[in-house]
């Protein structure tokens, strides 16, 4: 490339200043268990290695095989890693949707097709690139058996070309992908190098769409949301792990599976952990407070249809008040739902999940990271409070590849909440069980096993005093009941506090949570930029809400609550909470259909309802 515009012809000049630089968004389309998923991962490590902040999105049917699958890269030189509306550069590998695929891009669009689909014609406002894939393969695959998941690596060597993304980066992400697996490795690489060497001879580049590099990725790294969890609940001491199968929610089990393999096996070859698959959702959370009662660190992991097969163990918890943790990787229900689909739906149900009066802690983290650090302070919390604590992530967050900085090691000590010693027990002399001596609403426990004869007590689900005695008496009852919801308002100081962003210059506030938070920071500045609306936002991390939310809200004239459900369950939970003269200030922006929220969703509702 030339450095000055004098040194370029006209055609040339025209061409470098309609270059689109680091701001994209590609999409695969291909079938499912076509092997995909590696081609996919190895162009956005590619793009990831050359120092532009990138993130991935994986949108695949229910099923086992042979439905449409696709995948959404998002380039983006200003850090904005939220799902982007439009797509610039599609990939179509699918003939079952390719004229669809198609026909659904904006103007200006790129289509790099396998040659077959003949889709060239379709449109005179794309660009196409038409690519004899299986040609291409056949040469470097010689096993027929292999060549329809070699052949997705073809595609990684031709956007490679197209899009100026170094040859280097991509061998060293098959490298990374293929680590332990030479021969494959070696494979792979020889497919994308014939792709590559295809378009470099047989394509002219036509569309301004471009990688090149920057460092805005040094010292970050590509996790998952479900293994960051894992990792966090290791690193929060988790000891027993009771779950049943379940999408979205297996691969954080089957993460923690591996890492406490790794980790948690003795120079000596014993476990000290215990994971167990249950026979049912129900077993699972039965486990989990058997476990949590005895005194370990317990926790499962599911989502909306397993949450609400708990729901009898889970009043259990709260009325008994035994710690546990449950990971709740949220999907678009109700019933079977959509299960490969994001959402924010088991907002409300979980919030008050049991019959009778039940409200639990709710953590909701919007980052790898706060899956990281929001487990140790889920157990924590859990034991401090005695109770069953959940953590609302969603499919989005758990499936899909997120930048990161790095995890930091955990400083903060574990926190085992109130429980007596024997040392203590000799000290006292005895203890009432369901009894507020601190005035927290939060009693004190014993741990069986404790020697002392003054340290067994009923942990009891069925009425009962301040001695944990049977008791039917309504003044017991009400006491007791509202003593626990003590230890609910005694959270609101102890859970993570909101993040907050506030000019103090506007009657605009915008409250979100969880991976909405993604594609608010990107509305923002659309709003700002090309509408001219300054608003504040306030990032919700946990329920019960701290006083800063209710402050946010005070400090408002209109407040828009964006959220990934139907319901608007969180403007919900608020109403619930704030004074009844507030309630008026809420509105609602609700995306439903089971996509991650992107930005111009929001800015183009807001507008709208702003009347803009």
């Amino acid at each position: 490339m030339a450095t000055t515009d004098v040194a370029l012809p006209e055609a040339s000049r025209q061409r470098e200043r309609k270059r689109v630089v680091n701001n994209l968004s590609i999409q695969v389309a291909t079938v499912n268990g076509s092997g995909s998923q590696s081609s996919n991962t190895v162009l956005l490590r590619s793009i990831f290695q050359m120092g532009v902040p990138v993130s991935g999105k994986n949108l695949f049917p229910s099923n086992i095989a042979g439905l449409p699958t696709w995948y959404t890269i998002r380039a983006n030189k200003d850090g904005y890693i939220a799902r982007k509306k439009e797509i610039d550069f599609l990939v179509a590998m699918n003939a079952e949707t390719a004229q669809e695929d198609v026909m659904a891009l904006s103007a200006g669009a790129a289509v790099l097709f396998d040659e077959p689909l003949n889709l060239g014609g379709l449109r005179p406002d794309l660009t196409f690139y038409s690519v004899p894939f299986d040609k291409l393969v056949a040469a470097v695959c010689p096993e027929a058996k292999l060549r329809k998941l070699v052949k997705n690596m073809v595609y990684v060597g031709v956007v490679a070309k197209l899009l100026e993304i170094d040859p280097a980066e991509v061998e060293n992400a098959i490298r990374k992908q293929f680590a332990s697996k030479a021969k494959a490795a070696n494979l792979n690489l020889a497919a994308a190098k014939a792709g590559y060497d295809y378009a470099a001879a047989s394509l002219t580049k036509q569309d301004p769409y471009c990688i090149q590099r920057m460092d805005k990725t040094k010292g970050k790294i590509i996790i998952d949301g479900n293994s960051a969890a894992a990792l966090g609940s290791m690193f929060a001491g988790v000891t027993v792990v009771t779950w049943y199968p379940i999408t979205p929610s297996s691969s954080l089990v089957e993460s923690l599976i591996d890492y406490m393999k790794q980790y948690r096996i003795t120079p000596d070859g014993k476990a000290t952990f215990a994971i167990v698959q249950a026979e049912d959702e129900l077993a699972a959370i039965g486990m989990v407070l058997g476990a949590g009662w005895a005194g370990a660190r317990a926790m499962t992991a599911t989502a909306g249809p397993g949450i609400s097969l708990m729901a009898e163990f889970a009043g259990l918890s709260y009325y008994a008040e035994v710690p546990g943790v449950i990971w709740n990787i949220q999907r678009v229900g109700p019933s079977t739902g959509l299960p490969t689909r994001t959402s924010q739906g088991d907002l409300l149900s979980t919030a008050f999940l049991s019959h009778g009066d039940t409200k639990h802690i709710l953590l909701i983290p919007s980052s790898v990271g706060e899956c990281f650090t929001m487990a140790q302070d889920a157990f924590n919390l859990a034991e401090h409070f005695q109770t069953l604590v959940f953590m609302m992530s969603d499919l989005d967050l758990g499936m899909n590849n997120w930048m990161s900085d790095p995890f930091e090691y955990p400083t903060t000590p574990i926190e085992r909440g109130k429980i007596l010693s024997k040392e203590d027990l000799e000290r006292m002399g005895g203890f009432e069980r369901y009894k507020d001596v601190d005035g927290d609403g939060i009693g004190y426990r014993t741990l069986p096993g404790t020697d002392h004869p003054a340290a067994a007590y009923f942990a009891r689900g069925s009425g009962h005093n301040e001695k944990s005695q049977y008791s039917e008496r309504p003044d017991d009852y009400e006491r007791n009941l509202e003593r626990i919801n003590k230890k609910f308002e005694t959270a609101r100081s102890f859970v993570p506090r909101p993040e907050v962003i506030s000019t103090a210059k506007t009657e605009i506030g915008i409250i979100a949570y969880g991976t909405s938070h993604w594609g608010i920071v990107e509305a923002r500045d659309q709003l700002r930029n090309e509408y001219g609306i300054e608003t504040d936002y306030l990032r919700i991390r946990a329920y019960p809400f701290t006083r800063e939310v209710h402050a946010f809200i005070e400090q408002h004239e209109r407040i828009y609550v964006v959220e990934q459900n139907r319901d608007a369950q969180m403007l919900s939970l608020l109403k619930l909470d704030i004074k009844p003269e507030l309630t008026s200030r809420l509105r609602s922006i609700a995306h439903v259909h089971g996509l991650p929220l992107d930005a111009r969703s929001v800015t183009d509702e807001l507008t709208s309802m702003e009347g803009r």
